[in-house]
């Protein structure tokens, strides 16, 4: 039994952190510059895994029962990922930012890390992916095989996140262009813009 509820929680896992998101379009980005990586991948998986621990241990409920902090964080994000967009529309317009993805530590770690934990905590969908909808499937399984489920979901966290952020590196030589990074900004600030858009005009949950 506990071997199912093991592969059941990564895959669960795995199906919901693997989606494309402004969270993981960071961590991609950092990866290709090179630049505060291990820092990045660490937080984005200790946040993943005391969220998942919360929804195993019954905080989905909570969750499901505070309407109104989800909705601020709806906004807040929402802000968040336009102002992100901009940045990122404005790097492309210099053409003069990222062109260097092997300058390894390049930047602030502290403002990469507060970037990092904006991208995770900020987006309230995170919340009803790993708090509720991961808590609610691992009380399907009795006793301790919750928190074995719990265990699957987060090694998939942690496989996913050290694959972007290490794995970006072979990208590498098509990002020496700068050209190549001009367009991946371009994308990431269209892909941001949207989140945004579609986080404002689409309620919580629906």
């Amino acid at each position: 039994m506990f071997f199912s509820a093991y592969l059941a929680g990564l895959a669960a896992g795995a199906g919901l952190i693997i989606a494309i998101g402004a969270q993981n379009a960071f961590v991609l980005r950092q990866g290709l510059q090179r630049s505060h990586v291990g820092a990045v991948v660490l937080v984005c998986i200790v946040a993943d895994v005391c969220l998942i621990l919360l929804g195993v241990a019954g905080m989905g409920l909570a969750v499901q029962q505070h309407p109104g902090l989800l909705q601020w964080l709806r906004y807040a994000g929402a802000a968040f990922l336009a102002a992100y967009g901009a940045l990122a529309l404005w790097r492309a317009w210099r053409g003069k930012s990222g062109l260097q993805p092997a300058s390894d530590g390049a930047g602030d770690w502290r403002r990469v890390v507060l970037a990092c934990l904006g991208f995770t905590l900020l987006n309230p969908h995170v919340y009803l992916d790993t708090v509720v909808l991961l808590g609610s499937l691992s009380t399907h399984y009795a006793g301790d095989g919750r928190w074995v489920f719990a265990g699957g979901a987060s090694t998939a966290s942690v496989l996913w996140f050290l694959s972007l952020g290490h794995g970006a590196r072979a990208l590498l030589p098509v990002f020496r262009s700068p050209v190549a990074w001009r367009v991946f900004d371009v994308a990431v600030a269209a892909f941001m813009c949207t989140l945004a858009v579609l986080l404002l005009i689409q309620p919580v949950g629906a």
